[in-house]
């Protein structure tokens, strides 16, 4: 089996993956799946590498996993409980799967720092921050004020400024 065919292998594994954790909670299978889409497509017209992309698709996957931790152990799943959370979650899911070390890592960061948003570090994390936005506000059903803060502070990647603008009807002032 190639390489490429191995990658989405383990990718559609963790989707279902995914899918039995978050089993009973639609809401949250939803919000990763679309986040996941959002993520491959900025990934693709942003070009980024093979590897990249792999990492980026299976961290858009995981990127809220340690919700369900933090609402066990605190009540709460603000954004910061979920950064504390998530990595120990994903690192012993994606090694059952059989992803690569230097992979769950850098998963496991981005996974670790998908709400913070400066010192953004890669265009994966940059993506993804991007792709969770995307989903966020509308799932939240934000006002304009809330839309364009985030498209001035947060989107930086030519294809999902394209996505926002057309999504939310936005003009870019000049």
């Amino acid at each position: 089996m190639d390489s490429d065919s191995y990658s989405k292998q383990q990718l559609d594994d963790l989707f279902m993956d995914m899918i039995a954790y978050y089993d009973g909670d639609p809401k949250r299978i939803q919000h990763f799946t679309k986040v996941h889409s959002y993520a491959r497509l900025i990934g693709i017209g942003e070009e980024l590498d093979d590897a990249s992309l792999f990492i980026l698709e299976a961290a858009a996957y995981t990127h809220d996993i340690g919700i369900r931790v933090a609402e066990e152990k605190y009540g709460r799943c603000d954004g910061k409980l979920q950064e504390q959370e998530g990595p120990i979650i994903a690192q012993k899911m994606l090694s059952q799967l059989g992803f690569e070390n230097y992979i769950v890592e850098r998963i496991c960061f981005l996974i670790g720092h998908h709400h913070t948003y400066d010192n953004i570090d890669g265009l994966d994390y940059q993506i993804l921050v991007e792709a969770d936005f995307l989903v966020n506000l509308y799932e939240d059903d934000a006002g304009n004020r809330a839309i364009d803060k985030a498209y001035k502070r947060i989107f930086k990647t030519e294809t999902g400024k394209k996505i926002f603008r057309l999504m939310f009807g936005y003009e870019e002032e000049d």
